[in-house]
């Protein structure tokens, strides 16, 4: 887990670079920071939806968001994520909204991905961190923005990518059966297009409830699995 370690130590010192420059910076600075911030952000998940609505798998991209967005709305998933960042705002400081909205935004970006899963399995596997140890300053530099943006919240995406990379690395040789490379595809897909919607929201084009779309991301890897 050597690269996993590194990575999150990264996402952490970025993020207080960025705290420490967010209170620096003047409000239409701040503004114009989130602007493109929110264009880069509509880029990536351009980028990332593309390797997969490209090939034939497209349906199961639409079948998870439909599916996984009923079970957020079921399970709620929004809501418990506005009331998590309600009681870390009370202990650490912050915006409720902000907080939630970087947190998932930093999670999807660090977590969605063939470096973040290849990486891992390369570092459980072989015992080789050097695809995370670039991850790592990738996301790394882009916490600084983030949380310049958004706040604490991002600090905060570090632990599901301690808990999702370190799991994969643990479990390397089962990780490498299950996430073949059309699972990974259609992951990265589904989670590019849920990074868009999040552009979209930064840009107060939409209201897309990102917090109850998120169980697509684990729909499609079911759903990939036993397809393929």
């Amino acid at each position: 887990m050597t690269g996993t370690l590194v990575n999150v130590l990264a996402i952490i010192a970025g993020s207080v670079l960025g705290l420490i420059l967010k209170g620096r910076l003047p409000e239409r600075i701040q503004k114009i920071v989130m602007q493109g911030l929110s264009l880069a952000v509509i880029l990536i998940g351009i980028q990332m939806a593309l390797v997969g609505t490209e090939s034939a798998d497209i349906l199961i991209i639409i079948f998870s968001l439909v599916i996984g967005g009923i079970i957020g709305e079921i399970f709620g998933v929004e809501e418990a994520l506005e009331h998590m960042a309600g009681k870390l705002r009370d202990r650490f400081g912050g915006d409720d909204s902000f907080f939630v909205q970087g947190f998932v935004q930093a999670s999807l970006v660090y977590c969605v991905g063939a470096m973040a899963i290849m990486g891992a399995i390369q570092d459980g596997l072989n015992n080789d961190p050097s695809i995370l140890f670039t991850k790592s300053l990738l996301d790394g530099t882009a916490s600084i923005a983030f949380s310049a943006t958004f706040g604490i919240g991002v600090m905060f995406s570090a632990i599901p990518v301690l808990i999702y990379q370190g799991g994969i690395s643990l479990l390397a040789s089962w990780a490498q059966q299950v996430l073949t490379e059309p699972v990974i595809r259609n992951l990265t897909a589904t989670g590019g297009l849920l990074i868009l919607a999040i552009g979209f929201n930064m840009l107060g084009m939409s209201k897309i409830k990102i917090g109850n779309l998120l169980p697509a991301i684990f729909v499609s890897i079911i759903i990939s699995f036993f397809v393929f």
